[in-house]
């Protein structure tokens, strides 16, 4: 037991010892990687919408609330469109789960994101957004790529992700919150090595806080977007290039991630549904 503690100490110490030599090595490719990646905008189309989800209306059905909010990731950016983006892939994927269509008559939606984002401006944008007239019966959160560039303490994270909860649920009267993990930050073909690790590494300890307080809530899901595992489930048995999961810019969801990543919301938000009434 205690050799084991100490071996972990000492793999702490080492990674430590060498991420302080490299140091100038990633303010560098830092500094590098931020002036020289395209900057893509976000995509145009419309940010909040409703859709029948019967080709006849049944009013004596309920209709399901429910907001994407977050970082560049949630808003779309890597698509042209919004139809190409999470939200517009996520809408008809919705339509599509028997089990939505069994329980709800009409899906209204809405994106409250922005590009660069961090925890603490998703929590402030919470904050100043009106109350809602109707809670939200289901709230998508996209966070964590921001923070971590931003090299937020683990403390402040753990913080910012319990506020978040709080004022999603009291104010917003979220039923079901899910959060997606943070996506795979090593494998991201805008960072160089070593840069890659250090950030990785990084994002890999926020993924796992994250991942611990969701645990501690039992309306709050964690979804763990394993792009690589979206992409063997969904691509009909076909192998995807995983320079294909990345846009131009080599950072944010290209529109082929997107659909995988809708389509693991979809079914985890018509589970979750499904269990919520039983």
């Amino acid at each position: 037991m205690v050799a084991s503690i100490n071996k972990k100490t000492t793999g702490k110490i080492t990674a430590a010892a060498k991420d302080v030599l490299l140091a100038p090595i990633y303010l560098y490719q830092g500094s590098k990687v931020k002036r020289d990646t395209v900057r893509l905008p976000e995509p145009e189309g419309e940010r909040h919408g409703s859709v029948s989800l019967h080709s006849i209306e049944d009013s004596v059905l309920p209709e399901l609330n429910l907001m994407l909010v977050g970082d560049s990731a949630a808003a779309g950016v890597g698509s042209q469109t919004q139809a190409d983006a999470l939200i517009g892939k996520l809408t008809p994927a919705l339509q599509d789960q028997s089990i939505i269509q069994a329980m709800f008559g009409v899906l209204n939606w809405a994106v409250q994101a922005t590009t660069g984002h961090t925890s603490f401006d998703i929590l402030r944008r919470l904050y100043v957004l009106p109350t809602p007239s109707q809670s939200v019966d289901v709230m998508v959160l996209s966070v964590g790529v921001n923070d971590t560039t931003s090299n937020i303490s683990e403390h402040k994270w753990q913080q910012q992700l319990e506020e978040i909860i709080a004022i999603a649920q009291r104010k917003f009267g979220v039923q079901t919150l899910i959060f997606s993990s943070l996506p795979p930050m090593a494998k991201m073909p805008a960072l160089p090595m070593p840069l890659n690790g250090y950030v990785g590494a990084k994002s890999d300890k926020l993924d796992r806080i994250l991942q611990q307080v969701c645990d501690k809530h039992s309306d709050v899901h964690y979804m763990a977007a394993d792009f690589a595992r979206m992409a063997k489930e969904y691509g009909n048995g076909k192998p995807i290039d995983s320079k294909a999961m990345f846009a131009s810019d080599g950072f944010h969801p290209s529109s082929l991630t997107y659909g995988y990543w809708a389509l693991q919301l979809s079914d985890l938000i018509s589970e979750l549904l499904n269990d919520s009434k039983t």
